[in-house]
């Protein structure tokens, strides 16, 4: 069994780990407010009928003595009760970036978008970063024989301004927040921050149409998709700001893992917004690193297309847990 827990939704899967190469059975989408804890969503899902082997769970925050206290999320995940619920089978809690960075591992061509091609390297370490309804980021360092994932908290960093605007961005958001993470401007409420800021500053009206949208959906999907369409300046600019973020955040991201193995960009935003990611902002933020931009244009940059990477890679060390108790 699989999980990919989030802010927002719980995706638990199960798959057959007896041939080499995993084989989905049958998944399922919960919302996490609709959950009372992780057990509940499990419960549902396995309805009693199913029996499982091994289990690994990609969940936000830091998961510390088998027991993680989201950020996002109401309540705690604690590795043994959900054991215990699944009948006393092995469990693995990671966070959802190392999962998601196991995921990565198992991409086909097809469900990746290059932004920048890079050099490249077989041996060499990369990176994961995923903007949703947080920001996720991880690391994989490579030695010569495997793969170890390194799970951070990098999300709560302080977000580091580049230029002016993005100081006056910085400025604005002091007054509303206590500490101003790179999350506070680089996830789907990050980009709703942005939006208000851009509104303010411009002393833009928002007009009925957009508020109606904004009424009925969620706000960085109607921030995102009327900046892609142009039909809203304000939008625009929201969004490319948030582009020039999520690039330079990236790179920062990947100086501190020497990633030229690959920068993995997923979560819920990136596919969504993919046009404004293959502009130019992007890839132009990424590589901004001063005296160090040749090292940052060998780093190959792709987009994961798929939503189910995460739920992916949690398999794969579940199957491997089986495998080894």
């Amino acid at each position: 069994m699989a999980g990919d827990v989030g802010g927002t939704k719980i995706h638990l899967g199960l798959f057959d780990a007896e041939t080499r190469e995993l084989t989905p059975k049958r998944d399922q989408i919960f919302a996490t407010r609709d959950c009372a804890r992780l057990e509940d969503a499990i419960e549902r899902f396995l309805d009693g009928q199913t029996r499982v082997t091994a289990a690994c769970f990609g969940v936000p925050g830091p998961i510390i003595e088998g027991v993680a206290r989201p950020v996002n999320i109401e309540w705690e995940i604690d590795q043994a009760k959900v054991s215990a619920k699944l009948g006393g089978v092995p469990v693995r809690l990671l966070n959802d970036l190392e999962t998601m960075a196991w995921g990565t591992l198992h991409l086909g061509p097809e469900e990746l978008v290059t932004l920048q091609a890079g050099a490249g390297a077989r041996v060499a370490n990369r990176v994961v970063i995923a903007a949703g309804t947080g920001l996720g980021e991880a690391g994989m360092v490579r030695d010569v024989e495997s793969w170890r994932t390194v799970a951070t908290e990098g999300g709560h960093a302080d977000f580091a301004p580049r230029g002016g605007e993005q100081i006056e961005l910085l400025s604005y958001l002091v007054k509303r927040f206590e500490h101003v993470s790179v999350e506070r401007v680089l996830s789907g409420p990050g980009l709703r921050n942005i939006y208000d800021f851009v509104m303010a500053r411009g002393g833009h009206k928002e007009p009925e149409w957009l508020s109606a949208r904004m009424r009925d959906t969620d706000h960085s999907a109607v921030i995102s998709e009327t900046g892609l369409d142009g039909s809203f300046a304000p939008c625009a600019e929201a969004l490319r700001i948030f582009v020039e973020i999520y690039g330079a955040e990236a790179g920062n991201l990947a100086l501190k893992y020497l990633a030229i193995g690959g920068v993995y960009v997923g979560g819920g935003i990136a596919p969504k917004i993919l046009p404004a990611l293959q502009g130019k902002e992007f890839v132009r933020a990424f590589i901004d690193k001063g005296r160090l931009q040749p090292t940052m244009e060998q780093m190959p940059v792709h987009v994961c297309l798929t939503e189910d990477t995460a739920l992916r890679g949690a398999a794969h060390v579940a199957a491997a847990i089986a495998v080894d108790k």
